[in-house]
């Protein structure tokens, strides 16, 4: 098992099947939001879809192919959203990194310090190279909270993501391990 990653004020650590109800919950709260950038968000989340994510979530992580987490405060008891690596392109070294915070939580530095927590553990921990950030055009939250955490805009690609049912452009952002 994943062990868990200090992040500041936050704790990411694996999602347990206790933790759907709070997840599902969460993704309510957060639907406005939510919606129109995640495919996988619907207003009738409930905690059999949270209970799905978490089985997938441990498959994925027993297979290596992703590392997701549940964003929680330091305590590890109250849910704060959800972070995660994710694609890995194990021939040249990279990955995907992607995350969303409750309405609730939002500009108080979870996701700020899940990012950075993720990319210490993708470059130490993984022996990656690259994390990649993509985010849709037109999410200027996501887009400027990874700029804030030294993410590097490199550009907008064409047809980068599907987002119910079709394809948007997305910024393509990356963290590199420093040099020194």
């Amino acid at each position: 098992m994943t062990e868990p990653l200090l992040a500041g004020d936050y704790l990411l650590r694996p999602l347990v099947p206790t933790d759907a109800p709070a997840m599902a919950a969460a993704v309510r709260e957060s639907m406005a939001s939510l919606v129109q950038w995640m495919p996988w968000a619907h207003a009738a989340y409930d905690e059999a879809d949270a209970l799905a994510w978490i089985a997938a979530c441990a498959t994925a992580r027993a297979h290596a192919t992703a590392h997701e987490f549940g964003i929680f405060d330091r305590d590890g008891q109250h849910y704060v959203g959800a972070a995660g690596l994710n694609q890995f392109n194990r021939a040249n070294g990279f990955c995907n990194l992607g995350y969303w915070v409750r309405a609730a939580a939002r500009r108080q530095g979870a996701g700020l310090a899940a990012i950075r927590a993720l990319a210490r553990f993708a470059f130490d921990g993984l022996g990656q190279t690259r994390v990649e950030i993509v985010v849709a055009d037109g999410n200027l939250s996501s887009l400027a909270l990874a700029r804030k955490a030294g993410a590097v805009h490199e550009c907008l690609a064409r047809n980068r993501l599907s987002l119910h049912g079709r394809p948007v452009p997305a910024h393509v952002l990356s963290l590199v391990p420093a040099t020194s």
